[in-house]
């Protein structure tokens, strides 16, 4: 069984495994060959990995995430980790402290080499950690110019982007998963809006109604899926759909009427596991816009199941096209239409959302 120790890194809580063995990793991208292991741990101005730098794996944990049964059930997971993966790798466990602590522990485990970055939890936790993978607009790279992969062990509320890839939340499967490390490119959606800062989502983004759902959800995050339901609800006390104007793949302005939610799909699910864009898919190099017009509370009720089991594109009033970019501004200019992406709140309309294509090696 790999020791373990533990330092203190920018605020974080990092364990690295000391007794870990170099190992080539079996994929599309075999990792580099044997290497002596060196368990330096320290330097003047934070952690410096393993010598033997493309074995380090780093995990970055919520330990508040799904009311704390993240932290739980990441303790229960750590014993068959260390005996799946402490021999042949260096283990650093890193905790977060706080919203976007995770996308800064991300970028200095890139910068200093680390083979993998694999987020422990839910869509929020792996939101961060894609965001980052970039800093001011490009990918983050160590000295040598070498790229980290992003893993996934999904626990937590809600782990709908591990539903695209048809993945339980059966955290040993995500092991043997990392322990294959079978890498494959995925695409990643940017945001922009009237700032030079960029934001990045690898699930869904979405605007108005779901958004605002959303940003209900996540107060109530304690109970489990079943926050979905309850932000719904609240979302629509004042609800009223709205007109939009849309610019596809840099086109013309387009004005869709009476919009009740508009979804950017990079992968299929959101919500909980409602099957939102069907036809998205993380390795096309497109994203799926799905566009629900003039629904009323009846209509989600009656169309729910549809909507759940991804047979929604035949229903009246609903648009869908698979694009590179879509632009959405609000017509009435009320500053007031929610946007999220991968659940989180974002703000309010106007922005552009575009594609990245290929932007991320993902072990899956």
């Amino acid at each position: 069984m790999a020791c373990y120790c533990q330092i203190a890194l920018g605020g974080s809580s990092w364990r690295v495994a000391t007794t870990a063995k170099p190992f080539a990793l079996r994929g599309e991208q075999p990792l580099a060959p044997d290497l002596p292991f060196d368990s330096t741990l320290s330097r003047s101005n934070g952690v410096q990995l393993s010598s033997s730098r493309r074995r380090d794996l780093v995990f970055v944990i919520n330990p508040r995430g799904a009311n704390g049964r993240t932290w739980q059930e990441w303790k229960n997971l750590l014993p068959y980790l260390r005996s799946r993966l402490g021999n042949n790798y260096n283990i650093c466990e890193s905790l977060t402290s706080g919203p976007s602590h995770a996308i800064d522990i991300t970028r200095e485990a890139i910068q200093e080499g680390a083979d993998a970055v694999i987020a422990v939890g839910g869509d929020g936790t792996l939101h961060e950690v894609v965001n980052g993978f970039f800093l001011d607009g490009k990918p983050v790279r160590n000295h040598d110019h070498r790229s980290s992969a992003l893993g996934l062990i999904p626990l937590g509320t809600g782990s709908d982007f591990a539903r695209t890839f048809g993945w339980k939340n059966e955290p040993h499967e995500a092991v043997e998963c990392i322990a294959r490390g079978v890498r494959s490119p995925i695409d990643v959606g940017v945001i922009s809006g009237e700032t030079d800062e960029s934001h990045y989502f690898i699930n869904v983004a979405d605007i108005h109604l779901s958004a605002k759902a959303g940003f209900y959800a996540s107060r109530y995050k304690r109970f489990g899926n079943l926050c979905y339901v309850i932000g719904a609800l609240q979302a629509f006390i004042g609800h009223s759909n709205q007109d939009l104007r849309i610019k596809i793949n840099d086109g013309e302005w387009e004005t869709f009427t009476q919009v009740t939610a508009l979804c950017i799909g990079n992968a299929k699910f959101f919500g909980g596991g409602m099957k939102i864009s069907p036809n998205a898919d993380p390795r096309s190099g497109n994203l799926e816009v799905v566009i629900l017009q003039d629904f009323k509370w009846y209509d989600f009720i009656l169309k729910l199941h549809r909507l759940y089991n991804g047979t929604h594109l035949s229903v009246k009033n609903v648009y869908s096209r698979r694009v590179q970019s879509i632009e959405v501004e609000d017509i009435s200019g009320s500053g007031s239409i929610y946007v999220q992406s991968d659940g989180e709140h974002l703000g309010f309309l106007p922005w552009k959302f575009c594609i990245l294509p290929s932007a991320i090696d993902m072990i899956c």
